[in-house]
């Protein structure tokens, strides 16, 4: 019998590899990263027991570069390595290479993931063990005039597949015989750029099918099982974007046949370890047809692990080192429901453009018994465009499915980045959608919803009213400790004849004026009326537990928080984030231009005084600068006269209404 598993090396980056550090060290075993230049920093490479650096930030030179990764798990004493998922995880050179160096690789044997790296040799395979398939052709005869044949039989629309292929890529619908030689030989090119491999395959294309996949477990006794299923219907350029379990809606017949289906899928290829098989589910059917199976870890893997109670990383290793799955089918049972949120940095405004930059702020839900953050980031890193732009993952549960979909909105209404633009408020404008609510699911649920998914989920007016109450928040206004602060009166303050505070708030190009007035504020709560445009609005306001807002905008309840860089304030409201500048006019002529006395417009510092007594001035003439609301704001002469006075230095605080400087009208 071999030694148990002492020391593990994790052949990945990110949020996948701190998710299994955080198994491993559990268990007592001792963990080794390998990172890039491009993740020296990164949270994963500080965590683990040892770090190693293997290259430079290209992936073909340090991740994805085997001679590296076994040579790091030599150094540092490894005796096993997990590859996560992506990068190595289903290269059967890894799987290979750990058997020749006598290191256990978590996951399956390199034969099983043989099996499964060929599309059509892996649909050869599933028709044998009685798999249900999508009608298509998978031969290796790459023969345009075969493709001619096979398409007439199959008949269409029909969809090209890259035999080698994953993630879209050489993959092209056709609904027209006309269409069959072009979109061939472009998706030939595709495939082979993108792979090395040409070979493609052609399949029925179902017009809206949902993505229903299986989790398996197999022992190395020859024992399987499976951990029921998951929908991964929801996806953007066939990148998943949500993902729950169970699938919902599925009889429970089907669900049962889809589990063996399954079963027999990796029984057919002497699996070994946590796998995943792929269906295309057709809803008014209840068909279901084999895809792909994945022969590694899932991204989706939390959402299993929550309703199921397992850990899945852990019964990799247990796998790894001989251990025997210890349950029979009917012991096993899916409790309540799951539902996960890829956090990516993109702009789905933006077609889903990568982004990229530095998390200036970082804010992610803090974990519960109902919510799970699995994240590789941290506050002041660097997002690069080396790699995925996923940065990690919300996950939630609840009883029912719509618990799990509220408890995931409320989590994804606290995660909170400035300096990156992320998708956090797309999935929630997912979540919210009717159609997903009531579990109408399509792998084109994106392209059929596309137009309701682009409105954001705050109006241009929504977003004005809610960056006033954040900007308030900031500065210090909504909090109130002594009642003679300037901010307890300000309801009675008035300036150029209007009742209230005057602002100035920049929101996305747009320039927007009001006033505010405080009302009824203290610590805890308190409300403001706003006015935009000369119209008013009472804005209702409390103190939540974590110090973040809770505004009662029109009858909304929302979620308020920001954070300031240099003269910008980042808002967070729920899910969504966007950037505004707020100020009060800079007062150019005193309070009024024939007035002596020229009186603070607010409660502020003294930053300035360009002026002695008896000296004269003109009129507009600058005379003293203070700083209040974090910006600096100028008072000037109104008139032609002399300085008679001042009443303040460079320094003071001073109150709103406050004399700064007196002046005296010139005689003529």
């Amino acid at each position: 019998m071999t030694h148990p598993i002492t020391t593990l090396l994790v052949a990945n980056r990110g949020e996948i590899a701190r998710r299994i550090f955080r198994t491993a060290e559990a268990m007592g075993l001792s963990t080794v990263a390998v990172y890039s230049d491009a993740d020296a920093g990164a949270p994963f490479a500080n965590e683990a027991d040892i770090a190693l650096h293997i290259g430079p930030a290209e992936a073909t030179r340090s991740y994805l570069d085997i001679d590296r990764i076994i040579t790091a798990a030599r150094t540092s004493g490894a005796d096993a390595i997990h590859p996560g998922y992506g990068f190595l995880s289903e290269n059967t050179d890894l799987a290979a290479a750990c058997e020749r160096a006598n290191l256990r690789f978590i996951g399956p044997p390199a034969e099983a993931i043989a099996a499964m790296g060929s599309k059509s040799a892996a649909k050869a395979l599933m028709a044998e063990a009685s798999v249900p398939l999508v009608p298509g052709y998978h031969g290796d005869d790459q023969d345009l005039s075969v493709f001619e044949e096979e398409a007439k039989r199959i008949g269409f629309p029909l969809l090209i597949k890259a035999s080698a292929g994953g993630g879209g890529k050489g993959m092209r619908v056709v609904r027209d015989a006309s269409e069959l030689r072009s979109q061939v030989e472009a998706a030939q090119r595709e495939a082979r750029s993108s792979f090395g491999d040409p070979r493609l395959l052609l399949e029925r294309y179902l017009e809206t099918p949902r993505h229903v996949e299986v989790q398996v477990l197999f022992d190395q006794h020859g024992k399987g099982l499976y951990l029921f299923d998951r929908d991964c219907s929801v996806q953007r350029r066939h990148q998943k974007i949500i993902e729950e379990a169970p699938a919902p809606g599925i009889p429970e017949d089907v669900r049962q046949a889809m589990g063996e289906a399954a079963m027999r899928c990796g029984e057919a290829i002497g699996y070994v370890g946590a796998g995943t098989v792929e269906f295309l589910y057709e809803p008014e059917s209840h068909e279901f047809f084999f895809m792909e199976m994945n022969t590694r870890l899932q991204v989706e893997h939390p959402v299993t692990e929550m309703v199921t109670g397992l850990d899945l990383v852990e019964w990799q290793i247990r796998i790894a080192n001989g251990d025997a799955l210890p349950w029979a089918q009917q012991d096993l049972a899916c409790t309540g429901h799951a539902m996960e949120a890829r956090i990516y940095a993109e702009d789905p405004d933006n077609d889903f453009l990568p982004q990229t930059g530095v998390l200036h702020t970082l804010r992610e839900p803090v974990d519960t018994d109902f919510v799970r953050v699995d994240s590789g980031v941290s506050t002041g890193l660097a997002i690069t465009p080396w790699y995925d732009p996923m940065l990690a993952k919300v996950i939630a549960r609840g009883k029912n499915r719509e618990e799990a979909r509220l408890n995931l909105i409320h989590a994804l209404n606290r995660y909170h980045v400035d300096g990156v633009v992320l998708n956090t408020e797309y999935v929630s404008r997912v979540l919210q959608q009717d159609a997903f609510a009531r579990g109408e699911l399509t792998t084109r649920f994106v392209e059929v919803h596309r137009e309701a998914l682009a409105s954001p989920l705050f109006s241009p007016w929504a977003r004005s009213h809610l960056s006033l109450m954040g900007w308030l928040d900031n500065v210090g206004a909504l909090t109130v400790t002594d009642d003679r602060d300037v901010w307890n009166n300000l309801k009675s303050f008035r300036l150029s004849g209007t009742s209230g505070q005057p602002f100035e708030l920049d929101l996305e190009g747009n320039r927007l004026h009001g006033h505010y007035r405080i009302e009824n504020g203290h610590d805890s709560r308190g409300c403001v009326l706003a006015t935009f445009n000369d119209e008013e609005t009472l804005v209702r306001w409390s103190r939540m537990d974590d110090g973040t807002l809770d505004v009662r905008l029109s009858g909304r309840r929302v979620r308020l928080d920001t954070v300031s860089r240099g003269d910008e304030l980042s808002v967070f409201a729920d899910a969504a984030t966007w950037h505004v500048r707020v100020n009060h006019p800079e007062v150019v002529e005193g309070t009024a231009a024939a007035e002596t006395e020229l009186m603070a417009p607010m409660h502020g510092r003294v930053t300035g005084v360009s002026c002695q007594p008896g000296d004269a001035v003109k009129a507009g003439q600058a005379l003293l600068t203070m700083e209040a609301m974090k910006m600096e704001h100028t008072l000037k002469a109104g008139f032609d006269g002399t300085v008679e006075a001042i009443h303040c230095q460079t320094g003071d605080s001073v109150e709103a209404a406050q004399v700064l400087v007196t002046l005296e009208k010139s005689e003529e």
